[in-house]
């Protein structure tokens, strides 16, 4: 008896958590509708918890959360510090999450940049919080309002990203480097990547 309302009580936290996960991450639940397959009906009895929710939704919320299934559905501390990161890849780049992805933290990512990528003109972006560039190897070129650098190993940029931005790589070999960034910089450059990558 005792498990079974740890079980419910479990249960029932998991709707307000997902609710907070979303809002903190600024996404609607049209979009994690797109891109997870779940009906926004459905998104919305389990945030209200008028749904009891199942391992396959869980897994699928995780994913389009970026969010550890643990922390989702609050479980406790295991005591192991490692974080095993996926790969996520979108036209010819790929992102290596190298941190947990706490909600409305920071995020570490390793970006492997394929030569001469990206195809075409820069376009620059700008967006609310901060980022940090640390080049490990080759050469990448960084667009910062009216600046023009190219970065090469050992090389660090920071800046407050509401400035316009671009980054890609000039040269003839793949370039990797280490990034730091707040939710916005996630949304555009993890989030945005994973809904855009093709369903196998």
């Amino acid at each position: 008896m005792v498990e079974d309302e740890e079980l419910t009580a479990v249960l029932q936290a998991v709707g307000p958590r997902l609710r907070a996960t979303r809002l903190q991450r600024g996404t609607t639940l049209a979009e994690v509708s797109t891109a997870t397959g779940i009906s926004v009906s459905t998104l919305s009895r389990l945030e209200s918890g008028q749904r009891r929710p199942t391992l396959e939704l869980l897994l699928a919320l995780s994913r389009a959360h970026r969010v550890n299934l643990d922390e989702l559905v609050g479980a406790p501390a295991t005591g192991d510090a490692r974080v095993r990161p996926k790969p996520v890849k979108h036209r010819g780049m790929t992102y290596l999450p190298l941190s947990r992805q706490a909600a409305g933290g920071l995020q570490a990512v390793k970006m492997l940049i394929p030569p001469h990528w990206p195809a075409g003109e820069p376009e620059q972006q700008a967006h609310e919080g901060y980022e940090w560039f640390y080049v490990l190897s080759g050469t990448v070129r960084l667009l910062l309002g009216d600046h023009d650098l190219l970065l090469r190993p050992g090389e660090v940029a920071e800046f407050d990203t509401r400035t316009p931005h671009w980054f890609g790589n000039p040269s003839t070999e793949a370039a990797e480097a280490l990034v730091l960034f707040g939710p916005q910089g996630e949304r555009l450059h993890l989030r945005a990547a994973a809904r855009r990558t093709p369903r196998p």
